[in-house]
């Protein structure tokens, strides 16, 4: 799933290495329709809800999104296995909970948290919103009071409905070119294969056991920090923990403190090494040397006596050039994966054509791995889904969606929502397809595409709310597909049924429809959503309507010098990435992610501190004892991040009731000094 920076964890390649003997292959593989509990689904909402509560945060806060797949292995095993384990102990009797039921949880989880990110809660509908018109200013040419639409749980449910299942159908009837024919990888997909297959052998279910100890643990020690730091945090945004200068006061000012946030750490932990120190060097280019020295030509760059958030100032300057880096990040990667797509396609046209015929005596190892792929091929295509189904649902869909989104957002008129509809399948291939081979769901950059097209072709008015909207579309679209052909191989690989991996996408879309609202709902009700002095900034609501307005009136307003900044950074985006595909990967794996390095540009250096600090432990952990980390650090991460995520609704719940924290903790100069 990244607008927002989504980071994958690396393909799990011990668990690839389970034995294969282990596993149990005498087990009947169960019907589709016995792969679909209500068990499973109980389990799956418990999942979404809690999912959507931190994905939401994440997206709210600095917009960085670790993939949960792990957790949401470990936590659907762990439910069902305590579940059945109790009723058996009372006596009933009970299904065995399998391999299938178990990819079936995941698929529903991912795809019910999945709307979180792709819904555009923390970006292009959050960008519509009152609050971020008024960070933007009112007199800031192209930003009109006409353009606001305020978050709303009936429009937001409606809109979630209306677009979300159109993805599913988009690309069903691919699934055999993409999984089987193409052999397309999905490296996420694969892990999680390997990872739910090796929860159901004897070994794999032993240490699937600690490893739940293990998250459970740090998920108590999590929710008990974050509960502790609560009484010390006051009122306003200047107490507690979340304010702790750690490095001195000058650092502090210039954001450079550590926070104590376990949900950071824990991204920290999960996100790989790379990500975590672009992301801290981002933050010591920006808020270390580049804003405090344009603070310094305050008052010929730009006003002096502006306020900390106009536009015209150094707050300009901090969004136009976490833009450009975003833009140009995003830009070279999806001419990337389109010439990569292309290339492969031509690779395998022409190979395919060349190919003689060749009759080897397989020796009984090759025929055995021939065998177990024949057998999931068998499952994968046993119940289809017919290719008029999936027409006829993305065209019954696309009909009631074209006639909806106008009645939600005016300006954008039917017949823009019906040309987004008729190129969409299209895109959806593209990244789908570029998942697949490389693991980048590029979705927020077609989203921006969708963006800045609809923008200029609307103009002044309506072109705000009408970009914004097609942006919200066309992520959706891009985003679900991709997400359905990853469970897919995932499907493939733990012999699931296709038909019980689609219905369980639909269910889990269905459930996402209403959860993830309801739960953004709750965010927007209980905390101050889009403060840029408070803990919930909204970093991306702000981006994506400067984007908006950027389509339609163009680079005339910006700050002295800011366009030039602009142009040398999407420059320096794109020669980085340059870099890290052309050099050896000894020399790249020091490179760093442009789109990593730009998130602390506009938000801050705070964070960059948390999740530094988490891939120094991380780091200390593999070279003391590498086995032991490579199997529970995903667990203690996951721990770390849903103790904190789980902490949100009760401190949402005692926010509603005006409920303040008895003690503001500060930190200020010594007196005399």
């Amino acid at each position: 799933m990244g607008t927002e920076v989504e980071v994958s964890e690396p393909l799990i390649e011990k668990i690839a290495a389970v034995n294969d003997e282990e596993e149990e292959a005498d087990q009947p593989i169960p019907e589709w329709k016995d792969q679909i509990t209500i068990r499973g689904l109980v389990a799956s909402a418990i999942m979404g809800t809690l999912f959507c509560i931190i994905t939401h945060k994440l997206n709210l806060t600095v917009g960085i999104i670790p993939s949960l797949n792990v957790a949401a292995g470990l936590l659907g095993f762990f439910l069902v296995k305590s579940w059945t384990s109790f009723l058996s102990k009372l006596g009933f009797s009970i299904k065995p909970f399998t391999r299938q039921e178990n990819t079936v949880i995941q698929t529903c989880v991912v795809a019910c948290y999945g709307l979180a990110f792709s819904g555009g809660f923390g970006s292009s509908l959050l960008a519509m919103d009152e609050r971020t018109y008024q960070l933007i200013g009112a007199d800031y040419p192209g930003n009109r009071a006409e353009d606001v639409k305020n978050p709303g749980l009936g429009w937001m449910i409606g809109f979630v409905v209306v677009v979300s299942f159109l993805g599913l159908f988009s690309l069903v009837p691919l699934r055999k070119v993409m999984i089987l024919d193409y052999k397309l990888t999905y490296p996420s997909g694969t892990a999680t294969a390997m990872l739910i297959n090796s929860f159901h052998t004897n070994t794999g279910a032993e240490l699937a056991g600690k490893q739940v100890r293990c998250l459970g643990k740090y998920l108590s020690i999590s929710f008990f920090w974050s509960c502790f730091k609560w009484f010390f945090s006051g009122v306003g945004n200047s107490c507690g923990f979340d304010n702790f200068p750690s490095f001195g006061l000058t650092l502090f000012k210039n954001t450079f403190y550590f926070d104590f946030s376990p949900t950071y750490v824990g991204c920290g932990l999960i996100c790989p090494h790379i990500v975590n120190c672009s992301v801290l060097l981002g933050a010591i280019i920006s808020w270390g040397f580049l804003w405090p020295f344009i603070s310094q030509h305050a008052g010929d760059w730009y006003p002096a006596d502006l306020g900390s958030n106009d536009f015209k100032g150094l707050y300009g300057y901090k969004v136009f050039i976490a833009i450009s880096l975003i833009l140009g990040d995003g830009l070279y990667n999806l001419i990337k994966i389109i010439t990569i797509t292309v290339k492969e396609m031509w690779n395998r046209s022409t190979k395919d054509s060349k190919l003689p015929f060749v009759n080897d005596i397989q020796d009984t190892e090759t025929s055995k791995l021939l065998l177990e792929q024949k057998e999931r091929e068998i499952v994968f295509l046993k119940d289809g889904i017919p290719t008029w189904f999936a027409a006829s649902g993305y065209v019954g869909l696309a009909a009631i969606s074209t006639a909806t989104i106008p009645t939600i957002f005016p300006p954008l008129k039917w017949y823009l929502v019906l040309c987004s509809y008729l190129i969409a399948p299209a895109l959806a291939f593209c990244n789908s397809y570029g998942t697949g081979l490389t693991d980048w769901n590029l979705a927020s950059t077609y989203g921006k595409i969708g963006l800045f097209i609809i923008a200029s072709l609307v103009g002044t008015d309506g072109g705000v709310i009408a970009g914004l909207a097609a942006c919200g579309v066309m992520m959706s679209i891009v985003s679900t597909a991709a997400d359905l052909m990853q469970d897919f191989k995932t499907g493939y690989l733990t012999l699931s049924s296709a038909k019980s991996m689609f219905v369980s996408q639909l269910l889990g879309t269905a459930m996402g429809c209403v959860i993830a609202p309801l739960t953004f709902w709750m965010y927007w009700t209980a905390f101050d959503i889009g403060s840029p002095d408070g803990p919930y900034k909204a970093p991306y609501a702000v981006i994506f309507r400067e984007m908006a307005i950027l389509g339609i009136e163009g680079f005339s307003e910006l700050p002295k010098h800011c366009l030039a900044l602009c142009c040398g950074f999407f420059v320096a985006a794109l020669v980085i990435n340059l870099l890290r595909d052309a050099t050896p990967t000894k020399i790249s794996r020091f490179i760093p992610v442009p789109m990593a390095m730009a998130v602390p540009f506009y938000i801050g250096a705070y964070f960059a501190i948390d999740m530094f600090v988490g891939t120094v432990i991380l780091f200390i952990w593999e070279l003391v004892n590498r086995k032991d980390s490579e199997d529970y650090a995903g667990a203690v991460a996951s721990g770390l991040i849903c103790g904190d995520g789980i902490w949100t609704i009760p401190s949402a719940i005692l926010s509603i009731f005006r409920v303040n924290p008895p003690v503001c903790m500060y930190f200020g100069p010594a007196v005399g000094s």
